[in-house]
């Protein structure tokens, strides 16, 4: 761990709560431990407070003045991100289209000196998040818009039911709403080798709502996901003050990037690295993206 790198730590993190800069000490593995079997149970870990208090101010500041940026296009979607008038039959749940009203700052967009930037590019960040995943080391998702974004989701829209590209996701809430905006998700609803459309069906129409959960995240707090399995959405943001959330993208295995297809519906544009995504793409699965 260099210096820079430790200085990010100390600089950014609650290293009371959280020393993760400390992978020998008891209480490293205390929390480790604990993300793990939340995970594992739960397909979700939340560590509370995890940005020191006295920098949250900044780095909150730092990414309002980049929430503009924010590419804003309202669409028609699916869960799977794939286009809304593929050849499916009839009863796919692919075939349940929803209004997407987030917009995304992508990671070209971002400034490497923000905050969130260097938390992303942090080698002791990483190493620590893969141990939470029970991982030897994780990689930045090598997509150059999506690896690292910020949602921004305004009132009176929402991000709708959706599954992640990448196995897992690492995300920073950095502005709550007045109102709404509840993180819901269904654990494990599928897995690398079952799509199990009627359980995902069932969800998207609204006649079973045993298996989603309801999760309520503040300021500064630091989720772990299992999004890549667990279909999740954020419900609609009520009042007048948007929903801001950073998004550390990882991936188990290197090279992983978003397709063409779903990178333009998140960003409203593709780059030359996404023109190959679709053939011969990285993925852990075969599973619809």
């Amino acid at each position: 761990m260099g210096a820079t790198d430790t200085q990010t730590i100390s600089d950014l993190v609650d290293t009371a709560r959280y020393p993760i800069a400390e992978p020998t000490s008891p209480q490293w593995w205390n929390v480790v431990s604990r993300a793990r079997h939340e995970l594992y149970s739960d397909g979700c870990c939340v560590l509370p407070g995890f940005i020191a208090p006295p920098v949250f101010g900044r780095l909150v500041e730092e990414c309002s003045s980049v929430a503009g940026l924010a590419y804003d296009h309202i669409e028609d979607v699916n869960a799977y991100n794939i286009p809304v008038d593929a050849s499916l039959p009839a009863d796919h749940p692919g075939r349940h289209i929803m209004r997407r009203g987030n917009a995304f700052v992508a990671r070209d967009q971002i400034p490497a000196d923000f905050d969130v930037h260097r938390l992303y590019r942090s080698a002791t960040f990483q190493h620590f998040v893969a141990a939470c995943f029970g991982l030897p080391a994780v990689h930045e998702l090598a997509d150059p818009l999506a690896g690292l974004c910020l949602n921004v989701i305004s009132p009176g829209l929402e991000h709708p039911w959706h599954f992640d590209t990448n196995e897992f996701a690492v995300s920073l809430l950095t502005q709550a709403p007045d109102h709404g905006g509840t993180f819901e998700y269904c654990p494990n609803i599928r897995t690398a080798q079952a799509e199990n459309f009627e359980d995902v069906r069932a969800v998207l129409t609204g006649a079973d709502d045993r298996l989603v959960r309801r999760l309520t995240l503040r300021p500064g707090d630091l989720q772990l996901f299992l999004g890549r399995y667990s279909m999740h959405r954020v419900s609609t943001v009520q009042g007048s003050t948007p929903r801001h959330c950073a998004i550390f993208a990882y991936t188990e295995r290197a090279g992983v990037i978003g397709s063409r297809e779903r990178t333009r519906q998140l960003f409203g544009r593709f780059l030359p690295e996404h023109d190959g995504a679709d053939v011969g793409a990285v993925r852990v699965d075969a599973l619809l993206d």
